[in-house]
């Protein structure tokens, strides 16, 4: 066998063993490369059998790195990632951008904004695939081998590099029907008397306000309900039914105010510390973002260049 050929195939097993050390799985390496899960675990035996050790600790349900596993992984991993860096640039100079996107996004966002903003980004860039898992998990980027995240967050992590796409608030709503059943209250006060439906978090269910004309004017209101849930369209579709108050994004709750089927309660009061300010890109640090990463950042800017107000 030529040297070249050796060297490429050591390769190829190399980046198999580091997409199984940062995702701890056989079928998301898999994923993630490309290939089949038979063809990363020969890639990964041939290199335990090439360097006369195990380097990964198998079960029916992960995959572990032995300790001769993870050096390897630690002292290769700058090597691939520079030479993913050149091939990424190489394809930049190319021109046409090409290639896959992974993408998550939070369920309710991604259903009613990412997803459908992306038919127009095909028409423009259609040799690009996307695949956009839709989670209300916040995943790690590259650990679970995605490109870039849309995240609904005020302080976006310093160890990657972010995009912000548009600004957004949470908003207290109720529907008419609930209103003039129990009354709107005048207060956040108010509230700990109130059928509320808290966002599924862990402890106890509260809700932070401060006045608009004054900020310095913060208090802290304890909520309960009939409901709880960890996706604001489910929360949304809850207040619209009558079931009580809800604390949602604008984002999931835009359509329903512009037909007046959600009403806003308490507007001189702002909702703090529960939903992000902003809606971010987020993308694994690196010194170069790939093309087609920015390019998919600068057309969700421009869809979502409006933001959500009703």
């Amino acid at each position: 066998m030529r040297a070249e050929t050796r060297d490429e195939l050591l390769w190829s097993q190399v980046q198999a063993l580091v997409a199984i050390g940062r995702l701890g799985s056989f079928t998301k390496a898999a994923h993630r490369l490309g290939l089949s899960k038979a063809a990363v675990s020969q890639r990964v035996s041939d290199l335990e059998r090439h360097l006369d050790q195990q380097l990964v600790q198998r079960t029916t349900r992960s995959a572990r790195l032995t300790d001769a596993g993870q050096r390897l992984m630690e002292q290769a991993e700058p090597g691939l990632a520079l030479l993913n860096r050149s091939l990424s640039e190489a394809r930049d100079a190319a021109g046409q951008p090409r290639g896959v996107l992974r993408v998550t996004a939070p369920v309710a966002l991604g259903r009613q904004h990412v997803a459908p903003a992306l038919v127009a980004f095909f028409e423009r860039y259609p040799a690009l695939r996307i695949e956009l898992d839709l989670s209300d998990r916040l995943v790690p980027l590259a650990q679970e081998g995605f490109d870039l995240a849309i995240r609904h967050t005020s302080q976006p992590p310093d160890t990657h590099v972010a995009f912000r796409l548009c600004a957004s608030r949470a908003l207290l709503l109720a529907s008419p029907a609930y209103l003039q059943r129990f009354g709107t209250p005048g207060h956040p006060a108010e509230l700990a008397a109130h059928r509320c439906l808290p966002y599924l978090r862990p402890g106890p269910a509260q809700w932070f306000f401060e006045r608009r004309d004054r900020p310095e004017d913060r208090l802290r209101v304890p909520v309960q309900g009939l409901f709880r849930a960890g996706n604001s369209e489910v929360l949304r579709d809850a207040a619209l039914s009558g079931l009580g108050l809800a604390l949602l994004p604008d984002f999931s709750a835009r359509e329903a105010l512009q037909r007046g089927a959600l009403v806003e309660v308490l507007p001189q009061w702002r909702v703090v510390g529960f939903f992000g300010d902003s809606i971010y890109a987020i993308h694994p640090w690196s010194s170069h973002t790939p093309q087609g990463v920015r390019l998919l950042v600068e057309h969700l800017r421009a869809a979502m260049s409006g933001g959500f107000e009703a």
